[in-house]
């Protein structure tokens, strides 16, 4: 085998890789940078919540230039979880009347004040939703299933309540 021949694969596989990274770029993809917001530090209450509030401030300190304070008086920002709902739905039914498939929703409602009470961001709303089949013979493994979804969810709410942090701007 000739040099050129070992060559010719590593040649292609670099050319391939430049080519899907000069595409990727110009459809305007980015990878996530580190978040910008209007304010410095921030506090997260979520009373009666503490997964959400242990998951977000977690999330606020990886992903953000702001810090996130101990108290809510060391803060420039607090964001309320106001409430966290979980709902579920029967979806389909098999034709002898057994569930086939749910509908589950995670609904988080959040606001965003300052320290001095005045709202930086109105009161806004997340809702995830997944589906999932079920089968009564595997009840446990789908009960476990439902949990897991249901903590994506949760995921994706944060996410998505950090991404809208960064629209919000001190009242005028």
């Amino acid at each position: 085998m000739s040099s050129s021949e070992i060559r010719t694969p590593a040649r292609r596989a670099l050319v391939a890789a430049v080519g899907a990274a000069l595409a990727g770029g110009a459809c305007g993809f980015r990878l996530r940078g580190q978040a910008t917001y209007a304010f410095s530090s921030v506090f997260v209450s979520a009373p009666g919540h503490p997964t959400i509030a242990t998951e977000l401030t977690r999330a606020l300190e990886m992903s953000g230039s702001a810090k996130v304070a101990e108290t809510a008086a060391g803060a420039q920002v607090i964001v309320e979880i106001i409430r966290v709902t979980d709902d579920k739905q029967v979806l389909s039914l098999s034709p002898d009347g057994r569930v086939q498939e749910y509908a589950l929703a995670k609904i988080v409602t959040f606001r965003v004040r300052g320290n001095d009470g005045r709202e930086w961001a109105p009161s806004d709303e997340i809702t995830t939703r997944r589906t999932y089949t079920y089968d009564d013979s595997e009840r446990l493994a789908r009960e476990m299933q439902e949990q897991r979804l249901l903590r994506d969810m949760q995921s994706d709410a944060v996410q998505q309540i950090v991404r809208r942090l960064q629209s919000a701007r001190p009242p005028a």
